[in-house]
């Protein structure tokens, strides 16, 4: 058995640590992924309703089905990761072949025609297919992946978490908190949606190739054998992971959770306090802001109370927000202190859950002598995509069924039914969301077992296996 050929790399850590330059390199490309993917889970609801004057019930359709393709890409793009030989590696070369195609993909979104109903949904199936089921498949998971090809090490996986998910905000913080103001600013139409886009998708460009640049695999395991594993053995290895479900899920509630709130509060601003301007940048700022400075502290209390244990401490955090919330739901000011008690507990999930994905990666070798980078990674975006699209179009359903009334851009005043299925869908979303979370983490227990597992593969791996 032939051992794997090690790809000349320049090192990107001395002493076994990853340096600040790269960490942020690393952050900086989720940060571009949010930048575009932020206004597609947050705000490109509202454009196609609102201002393209697509249906609600259409909207809701396009989301759902696509989803499962999606679902499915993820799964195809992972095999040709794992596949992918090159002088940048195996991840890293498709995130610079794949960064202008998605920041492309992103400005289309945006260019609905207005014709009849039936050409609109074909092109928004399309476009909205192309930006999420290919484009931002084909960046977003060699970019996860490629955090366990730079690292073996848990504790720098997990800085590289945190610096992913502490950074990533900022992209959010881009394409929410700033869009309607500039949206305002430009017209107040769809041609100023596109302009602001148009932006969006530079700055993301610009990151990702930073990302590429900065960020290499430095991970080459000479006991990994170049032969082919059967796509069989792979999917067994995968799906008997218990541990790969158990992160499956807390990724999938980390994601929805962003699609709930970011999808249903510009409609909650807009519709209960009657101002999608500076209401819904403040609200989503400040919860965006809380999340960054304590994802970034959550290192710190890390050795002290494990991951696992701050997540669940953060979940029941979220729990009581949400409970607190309940008190007055049609008061701003209540509403700001909620959300940013909201974004402390959300933080310990959003610091460490990739990182966990690279501790499934390390006990799925353990447990099957198989090593699934790209496959762990995609298995779990396609629970994430999937939660993501079926919240989206479960929240585009309801307020279908509510009677809410889609426009293109003109003042609607909406039933009483369709502003309370508003207010229902964000008081009892996270709720919903975070007693998931709460399961999950309790039954979760590999971060006992990992240092025996790393002693044991390091072991093997010096006899030549995997």
């Amino acid at each position: 058995m032939q051992a794997e050929a090690v790809l000349p790399t320049r090192p990107v850590s001395e002493n076994g640590k990853i340096n600040i330059l790269t960490r942020l390199a690393y952050g900086g490309g989720d940060v571009a992924c949010n930048v575009v993917y932020g206004m597609i889970a947050t705000l490109l609801t509202l454009f196609y309703t609102d201002y393209a004057g697509v249906s609600v019930a259409t909207v809701g359709l396009v989301m759902l089905i696509s989803r499962f393709f999606d679902g499915g890409s993820d799964v195809v793009m992972g095999f040709i990761v794992d596949r992918t030989h090159s002088k940048w590696g195996q991840s890293r070369p498709w995130i610079l072949w794949m960064s202008l195609p998605y920041a492309l993909s992103a400005i289309l979104l945006f260019s609905v025609p207005h014709t009849n109903a039936t050409i609109q949904f074909l092109y928004i199936f399309v476009t909205y297919n192309f930006c999420t089921t290919v484009c931002y498949t084909a960046i977003n998971l060699p970019y996860g992946s490629l955090s366990a090809m730079m690292t073996r090490d848990s504790k720098e996986r997990d800085l590289l978490s945190v610096f992913r998910m502490g950074l990533s905000p900022m992209g959010r913080i881009i394409a929410v908190t700033c869009t309607m103001p500039l949206i305002k600013l430009f017209g107040n139409d769809q041609a100023a949606w596109v302009k602001v886009m148009s932006i969006w998708a530079a700055i993301a460009f610009l990151l990702l190739i930073t990302c590429f640049v900065k960020c290499e695999e430095t991970v080459h395991i000479t006991a990994r054998s170049e032969e082919k594993i059967p796509v069989g053995r792979s999917l067994k290895a995968l799906v008997t992971n218990q541990y790969f479900w158990a992160v499956l899920l807390l990724w999938m509630f980390q994601s929805t959770n962003q699609a709930v709130v970011g999808t249903i509060l510009p409609y909650y601003c807009k519709y209960v306090f009657h101002n999608d301007s500076w209401m819904y940048s403040t609200l989503y700022l400040s919860e965006t802001i809380v999340l960054i400075v304590f994802t970034f502290l959550c290192p710190l209390l890390r050795d002290m109370l494990g991951k696992r244990n701050m997540i669940v401490a953060g979940a029941v955090l979220v729990l009581i927000s949400q409970g607190l919330f309940f008190l007055n739901t049609t008061s701003f000011s209540w509403c700001l202190f909620t959300t940013m008690l909201r974004g402390v507990g959300e933080a310990p999930l959003c610091a460490f859950v990739f990182g966990m994905i690279g501790d499934v990666v390390e006990f799925g070798q353990w447990k099957h002598h198989i090593r699934q980078e790209s496959f762990i990674f995609a298995g779990g975006s396609v629970g994430t995509k999937l939660g993501t699209g079926i919240a989206q179009a479960s929240i585009a359903g309801i307020m279908s069924l509510c009677g809410y009334i889609s426009s293109t851009g003109s003042a609607v005043v909406q039933s009483q039914s369709a502003i309370n299925s508003i207010i229902n869908i964000y008081m009892f979303g996270p709720l919903l969301i975070f007693v998931g979370v709460l399961i999950v983490g309790l039954l979760y227990q590999l971060d006992k077992k990992y240092p025996a597992i790393m002693k044991e593969l390091a072991e093997r791996e010096a006899r030549g296996e995997l």
